[in-house]
């Protein structure tokens, strides 16, 4: 029996392959049981035989159905059928998260915090649990028509006291993986949130911060290179998410945020325009790499690293190239020392680029002056003039960048300042400011014609224009799936943002049950499975209906979606009873007619039915209704008188 034809466990009917993973293949199937559809993940054929990767498989079933979230995707039911080994999920719909990277490019900073933040609600209920998912990548988060998401693919995920966790082959895929996973350590919940910082870092310029070759080369760089700040790659990403994912990205596991729900309180309060206060990240590794020639060895960071500058031509950018942030002494460094070799040349290589920066700051505070360092005041949100008198009053000069548009901040006041507020910087030295012009103007948009397209495509096509959708469905006799008529005419002007509502067909409010007669059982299921109709059977004999096809069912004509249909299932002819026929051959012909009917047989008389019989057709053990002939003849005078005595 093909693939997609299979019913697993007694219960999961297979329809149609719509992923494969690297232990699996994932199906589309129904769940006879509760009439739903589902997701089952079988393992792939070279891998249900083997030991560890059935364990894990198995793990990976157990340790999923215990998550419960929004955020992740659902576990109903495991099991196992001959020598395959399955997991039936929530069955979705949607796009994942790399897909739409590459279809859209960098999201808007808002964006891409509500996604990191829905991300962190699933692991922190993973982490609860003690479970570490190690594969956080685009690919396994899925973006549903409502924009909301759902965390795939716990296959590799592992609880913490589990055996399997000895294991420390590197399973996630090289561009997310953290430096701890590249070197095979023992992992706990700030890997997961490395690789969610590489998420945010893609979402939010459209690029992965490290690629190369090949998965080593790519590894390596993890352990071993600092990303490009995200906004040298898109200048509209902000400070304040640049720094969030960065702290995400430290080298350093105890530099990260350490849990989940720490990470989502801070995306969470950028998403919602409020200050977040987060440390600049670190722009030295100490120690050289531990893998030998060709890894890149300690190096400072330069251009907007240090102090979160944007490139030039952005707020705060200098055309000048690498500098060093007004009030410090040098770049912070990591504490984090890596597994090395060849110590003392590390050590040596350190020291001589932190003399060298210790050097330049000197060299450069004699040639230019020294001066006393203040706290810069925090002007965000001041207007223009309170803010330049606020900062001349407290020993700086103001200079302007060029004006930007603002959701947040009103026309006129300070949407940003070079250097931060509430931070050291040399009293006589320059602050940017830059000043909000307001709102973006909000454009007007030609609402699109939905009509025939499925949710999915009605979706994408509205988020193409700016405007959001409400979906509603509901019966129709259009096409299942697609929509039938929107709330808002095509071709209407209405502002960007606007929400468009629209309906999609659940189909007709009655269904053609198909004619089965004579069918076999199976094309007969298949028939009302596609009718969306449910079944159950009987089954009774038939001289004309061979065995195990219809009979009969009930009712016929138009029904109501989902109605079940009575079956009658041919059990082929009745058998046919045998009984034992006397040998009357010489007896009354009424006795023996008598005898034979009484004992189911047809009888027929070839001479006087007062008569003797000489001759019968047949005898012995005959089929119940057969037709026995009796020859007779008179009785001649006197012989009567005899036979009856």
């Amino acid at each position: 029996m093909a693939e997609a034809q299979r019913v697993l466990g007694g219960r999961y009917l297979l329809k149609d392959k719509v992923g494969n993973g690297g232990m699996a293949s994932v199906f589309r199937a129904q769940d006879q049981v509760l009439d739903r559809t589902v997701a089952v993940k079988i393992m792939l054929p070279q891998y249900a035989g083997d030991a560890t990767f059935a364990a894990r498989f198995k793990q990976e079933a157990q340790a999923a159905a215990g998550l419960q979230s929004p955020y992740i995707v659902g576990v109903y039911d495991w099991g196992k059928d001959g020598d395959t080994y399955y997991i039936v999920m929530e069955y979705l719909r949607g796009t994942d998260l790399k897909s739409g990277v590459r279809s859209h490019g960098a999201l808007d900073p808002k964006k891409v915090a509500q996604i990191g933040s829905q991300i962190c609600g699933a692991l922190s209920v993973a982490h609860k649990h003690e479970i570490i998912h190690r594969d956080i990548k685009p690919q396994n988060i899925m973006v549903l028509p409502d924009g909301n998401i759902k965390v795939m693919d716990f296959g590799i995920a592992r609880a913490k006291n589990s055996h399997l966790t000895q294991d420390n082959n590197v399973l996630g895929t090289a561009h997310y993986v953290s430096p701890e996973q590249t070197r095979g350590q023992e992992l706990g919940p700030t890997s997961d949130i490395y690789s969610l910082g590489v998420v945010m870092y893609e979402c939010a310029t459209g690029k992965v911060p490290f690629d190369g070759d090949d998965a080593i080369s790519v590894a390596l760089k993890q352990v071993n290179e600092l990303p490009v700040p995200p906004s040298q790659i898109n200048p509209g990403v902000d400070p304040a998410l640049e720094r969030i994912i960065l702290k995400c990205m430290e080298k350093d596991p105890a530099a990260r945020f350490q849990t989940a729900d720490e990470l989502r309180a801070v995306l969470n309060s950028y998403a919602a325009g409020r200050a977040v206060d987060i440390a600049e990240p670190t722009t030295v590794i100490s120690g050289a790499a531990p893998y030998g020639a060709g890894a890149t060895e300690t190096r400072v960071m330069g251009d907007a690293t240090q102090a979160m500058m944007r490139p030039a031509a952005g707020p705060g950018s200098t055309a000048s190239g690498p500098r060093i942030a007004p009030g410090t002494t040098g770049p912070r460094t990591s504490s984090y020392e890596e597994p090395k070799k060849n110590t003392g040349k590390i050590v040596a290589i350190v020291v001589g680029v932190i003399a060298a920066i210790g050097i330049a700051v000197f060299a450069a505070t004699s040639l230019f002056g020294g001066g006393e360092m203040v706290v810069v005041p925090n002007v965000i949100d001041y207007p223009k003039e309170q803010a330049e008198e606020t900062l001349e009053n407290a020993g700086f000069k103001v200079d302007y960048g060029t004006e930007v548009t603002s959701d947040d901040v009103k026309e006129g006041n300070v949407v940003d300042q070079t250097p931060d507020g509430n931070r050291e910087a040399r009293k006589g030295s320059t602050v940017k400011l830059i000043i909000s012009k307001g709102p973006v103007p909000i454009e007007q948009v030609e609402v699109p014609n939905l009509v025939g397209m499925t949710k999915e495509e009605a979706e994408a096509e509205l988020a193409r224009l700016g405007l959001k959708g409400k979906a509603h469905e509901e019966a129709n006799d259009a096409e299942e799936g697609k929509v039938f008529k929107q709330g808002t005419n095509t071709g209407t002007e209405v502002d960007e943002g606007t929400e468009v509502e629209y309906w999609v067909s659940k189909g007709p409010d009655t269904v053609e049950v198909p004619a089965i007669t004579g069918y076999t059982k199976q094309d007969a299921i298949s028939l009302l499975d596609e009718a969306k109709l449910s079944y159950k059977f009987s089954e009774d004999y038939s001289d004309s209906v061979p065995s195990g096809c219809v009979i009969s069912y009930d009712p016929q004509g138009t029904v109501t979606p989902g109605s079940t249909i009575t079956i009658v299932l041919s059990k082929g002819p009745k058998p046919v009873e045998k009984v034992e026929a006397p040998y009357y051959v010489g007896a009354s012909a009424a006795t023996a007619a008598r005898d034979l009917k009484a004992l189911g047989f047809s009888v027929t008389l070839q001479g006087p039915a007062d008569g003797v019989v000489t001759a019968q057709s047949a005898s012995g053990s005959l089929p119940k209704g057969s037709n026995i002939v009796l020859t007779t003849q008179a009785i001649e005078s006197g012989e009567g008188e005899d036979n009856e005595a």
